[in-house]
């Protein structure tokens, strides 16, 4: 992988070499112009365009159709845009990529809570599966308890819980090996494929294992589900890969061109080998967690390794839990608990998205802020309540005192609740980020003001950070928590951002409407605020000569519509590096006959 520009310029000749390619692209032949657009480029100097010209990887013209026409040659393919509206690439801030692949081939069934519906997404997901792998998880019925969702009202709330048994599933999954579970984890499902492998019958007395009329109902906990755990085949590699392709095409299909991603280890060898497949179609800053910061370092892998597919330069930790299980932290009890939620424990190895990057036991989260600085990471750090957000703003602060100026693009990973506007000019003063999921807001709406009452107030505080001069991120947390399904579709995010309303338009006007945010804002939180928390703001996030070509066509001029017709656009091509990943009609090209 390539370092960056000032690490390879070891002489004067290497560093014209690098330099004149980019220098002479104007002189050059089009691979692709698109023209008649109404571009929106997000460079503050040239805020607006009609073409675009772009030769290999990077745009070579961004301006008047006749200035693209400049560059047009024998070759070039000429789009007409028909007047449509162009965007730089979308960023997303916050992705979970290895868990939204296993989930669009899996089953998510985390809106599911009746029989009908839960066979149907889970034949779906049989028929996806490779043969031999295990279909798991799916987290039904997220929404079942509470089913004011962002698409509903509150009312009808079930007197009973969804508890499916095997015969719902087994004639559609008769060689798929299945154990599912409820949201929570306070219910689990083992078909018959899956209880077979594991040898459990209803011959023998095993705990756990729920038996009617001397069969297996499928419903399976203690030590019946520590058997069917077990018995688990390993996931593949080739299994791995199926998952990435199906949710880098689904990232196209909506324009996301980089993702931001917390990135497990079995997760980056996946990147590596799309990218020399040449089947890398998103781009990816990857983000381990903080404890592999000196490992890291002794690999010789130093903040900002990579090219311009692949990059390292923040880590990421956790301070506190989620508000969807009332977890997050808070000064004072949420009202429907009693409780203040939980500090994120280190020493829980069962936390596989970051096992030692918590923060306890106490004075762990100081430790691995001193160390990564150090090292010259970035720290990027969930915090959800009051109390977790004022906490790493302490450490933080302690850490840039002590070590001294530098470059920190720090970054709180979502933001979500702040006690007052007070909180927002500490993040100022601090030159901290705010690295927010605006659907969060209209998805969390349903319970957040029975949890936490009147702090609600200060719950997702788009506009308070934006006022006080915080930078702000966008992003989607796709897919979710199993608690909440998140999209990754930046319209019907950008509509959040800019509403904070339900899908169906609820409340009027939107929830705490002080905090809605202008679309210029929230497109540059999108894009070029996400490539410079990146450290890329040299290299892609807006559309002007020289910058990597990553850009997305959309169906409708977003600044021309109504705010609620936002969440109805729809991308039909998506270049990343000059190459279309995503196209629809009128822009996909038709097959030779």
């Amino acid at each position: 992988m390539s370092m960056t520009l000032s690490a390879q310029c070891r002489t004067l000749v290497a560093c014209v070499a690098l330099i004149l390619p980019v220098a002479g692209l104007r002189a050059q032949d089009a691979d692709l112009i698109v023209r008649n657009a109404r571009v929106w480029t997000g460079d503050s100097a040239q805020p607006r365009a009609e073409a675009l010209a772009v030769r290999g990887e990077r745009l070579i013209a961004v301006g008047t159709n006749a200035q693209a026409d400049a560059h047009r040659g024998a070759r070039t393919r000429v789009i007409d845009a028909g007047g449509r509206f162009i965007t730089p690439g979308f960023i997303d801030d916050h992705t979970h990529f290895g868990q939204a692949g296993a989930l669009l081939l899996g089953a998510n069934l985390l809106d599911v809570h009746t029989p009908g519906p839960f066979a149907g997404r889970v034949k779906a997901a049989a028929q996806r599966m490779s043969p031999g792998a295990w279909l798991t998880g799916g987290d039904w019925g997220a929404y079942e308890d509470n089913p004011a969702n962002a698409t509903g009202s509150a009312s009808n709330r079930p007197t009973a819980r969804f508890s499916p048994d095997r015969s719902i599933i087994d004639s559609v999954t008769p060689n798929t090996p299945a154990l599912l579970n409820r949201w929570d984890r306070s219910a689990w499902l083992a078909n018959g494929a899956a209880l077979r492998a594991a040898g459990l019958d209803c011959t023998g007395s095993i705990d756990g294992l729920e038996c009617a009329n001397g069969e297996p109902t499928g419903r399976v906990n203690g030590a019946a589900l520590s058997r069917l755990r077990a018995a688990i085949a390993p996931k593949t590699f080739d299994q791995r890969l199926r998952e990435a392709r199906a949710a880098l095409q689904h990232l196209s299909e909506l324009g996301v061109t980089t993702i931001h991603d917390n990135t497990p280890p079995a997760q980056l060898p996946v990147y590596t080998e799309l990218k020399r497949r040449g089947e890398l179609t998103v781009r990816i800053f990857a983000r381990p967690t903080l404890d592999k910061w000196n490992e890291l370092s002794y690999a010789g892998i130093s903040p900002g390794f990579g090219d311009d597919w692949i990059r390292i330069r923040a880590l990421k930790g956790f301070i506190d839990g989620i508000q969807g299980n009332s977890t997050a932290r808070f000064y004072e009890p949420q009202l429907h608990s009693g409780r203040v939620g939980e500090w994120r424990d280190s020493t829980n190895t069962a936390a596989t998205d970051g096992a030692g990057s918590g923060m306890s036991p106490p004075g762990n989260m100081e430790r691995l802020l001193f160390g990564l600085d150090s090292a010259g990471w970035w720290a990027n750090v969930h915090a959800i309540g009051d109390h977790a957000i004022d906490s790493v703003l302490t450490i933080m602060e302690k850490v840039m005192r002590v070590n001294g100026p530098k470059e920190r693009r720090w970054r709180i990973i979502h933001s979500q609740v702040i006690r007052n506007a007070e909180v927002a000019q500490r993040y100022k003063r601090l030159g901290i980020i705010a690295e927010v999921q605006p659907y969060h807001a209209i998805d969390d709406m349903r319970w957040m003001e029975e949890r936490i009452g009147t702090r609600a107030r200060w719950a997702y505080a788009f506009r308070t950070f934006h006022d006080a001069g915080v930078p702000l991120l966008f992003g989607s947390d796709w897919p979710g928590t199993n608690a909440s399904w998140y999209t990754a579709n930046p319209m019907v995010i950008l509509y959040a951002a800019v509403t904070r309303q339900t899908l169906d338009g609820k409340p009027e006007g939107g929830w705490f409407p002080m905090e809605r945010l202008d679309l210029e804002t929230s497109l540059r939180s999108y894009t070029v605020n996400n490539a410079w928390a990146e450290g890329e703001e040299a290299n892609k996030g807006s559309l002007k000569a020289g910058l990597l070509a990553d850009f997305v066509i959309i169906d409708r001029d977003l600044f021309a519509i109504p705010a609620p017709q936002l969440k109805e656009a729809k991308v039909l091509l998506t270049v990343t590096g000059g190459r279309i990943t995503h196209a629809e009609a009128p822009f996909r090209q038709r097959a030779p006959q």
